[in-house]
């Protein structure tokens, strides 16, 4: 039986309450004298203008000799039947939202506020599939509470990233040209205003570079993926902003490219990159892809060589006038070193002022989402 035919037909308390008064014999005057009330206030619950409150309920339950709940109860299966059933399109935004922080990408400018017909199809068409079942993780139970490989939040990242590389234009790409700029790149390391010529080398070798703001829960770092053989795609959220964090992750896209990576698949999640800097220090790379991309960055950021002969010489009274001699030396900014070191030593803390925000250098150069600055998209 049907939730909705439960409470088909329910009949108003004040028809039941008449029926225990004509078992007694009682009249409403005769209610009124026992509930100690005016009539007035028993005729309305009798003909079903007013509801039984819980107080009433209360009073009625010691006049008829049987629990409050009885009546309060009654009230609440009838007020259930003469409610309206609510709009379908609660349960289909319900769904959208459980699995998607729908309202967030509404806010992003993502997503348009509509109607659900409008919005299911903006949802299909933002994942480009052509039913709701395959957008990747709503064909699975809503309520699911752990997505043991990518979670929504991150495949939602990775489509915004996509549709944004997509309506790029870039030169025509060029593996050598790619390999020349991580050389020409080392030049760069030194001063943090240089990240702004960054995407447009990057556009040069026919590379499509775009930042996209996290979204909450993602903790994503960057993304490689091809939208053909010809055509990479660099994502990056810099939610830490930090240039050691931007080099490192920026050199660990690179390389999968070079590697050519994920290069036979549609745009997928497995080459997005979650948590770069915990995924360095304390656990093992999902992959030997992985390794080779953690490897490339680390030297890039700071030889490994030069690296390992500072600290055996140094450690573990690693002064800041060293750390700073030592990056003048091998030309990279001090922070750059002291993130290497950081990780090295396991101490997070220290000389952590050397590590400066650097997004705010690639406003103007490099295509940004997010930050209340959506990049307008036509979906």
């Amino acid at each position: 039986m049907s939730l909705a035919s439960c409470f088909a037909d329910v009949p108003h308390p004040g028809e039941l309450i008449k029926e225990e008064m004509e078992a007694r014999g009682w009249s409403q005057r005769d209610l009124a004298f026992i509930l100690g009330v005016p009539e007035q206030s028993v005729s309305p619950i009798m003909t079903g203008k007013r509801n039984v409150t819980p107080e009433m309920a209360k009073s009625l339950g010691a006049a008829f000799d049987v629990s409050a709940d009885y009546f309060a109860n009654l009230q609440k299966a009838y007020e259930m039947s003469i409610a309206k059933a609510p709009d379908p399109a609660v349960e289909r935004r319900a769904r959208l939202q459980a699995t998607y922080p729908i309202r967030e990408m509404i806010k992003r400018g993502w997503l348009k506020d509509t109607d659900i017909e409008l919005l299911e199809v903006q949802v299909m068409r933002f994942f480009r599939k052509n039913a709701l079942d395959e957008v990747p993780c709503l064909a699975h139970a809503a309520k699911k509470a752990d997505y043991s490989e990518t979670t929504p939040e991150q495949w939602a990242w990775l489509y915004r990233v996509n549709q944004i590389a997509s309506e790029m234009v870039v030169a025509r790409y060029s593996a050598k040209k790619l390999q020349e700029a991580v050389t020409d790149f080392q030049r760069l390391t030194f001063d943090p205003e240089e990240i702004r010529h960054v995407p447009r080398v990057l556009a040069e070798c026919g590379v499509r570079f775009v930042i996209v703001e996290s979204l909450p829960k993602a903790k994503i770092d960057g993304v490689c993926f091809w939208l053909d053989d010809a055509s990479p795609v660099i994502g990056m959220t810099m939610r830490m902003d930090r240039i050691d964090n931007f080099w490192f992750v920026l050199r660990h896209e690179i390389e999968h490219l070079l590697c050519g990576h994920g290069k036979s698949q549609p745009v997928s999640p497995e080459f997005v990159d979650v948590d770069l800097q915990r995924e360095e220090v304390g656990s093992e790379p999902q992959s030997a892809e992985e390794k080779q991309a953690n490897e490339a960055a680390a030297n890039f950021c700071v030889p490994s060589e030069q690296l390992e002969s500072f600290f055996l010489r140094k450690y573990p009274y690693i002064s800041e006038r060293d750390t700073l001699a030592f990056a003048k030396r091998i030309q990279r900014h001090p922070g750059i070193v002291v993130g290497q070191l950081q990780r090295k030593m396991e101490r997070y803390d220290w000389l952590t002022r050397h590590k400066v925000k650097v997004r705010s250098f690639l406003q103007g150069s490099a295509i940004i989402d997010g930050w209340g600055e959506p990049v307008p998209i036509s979906l």
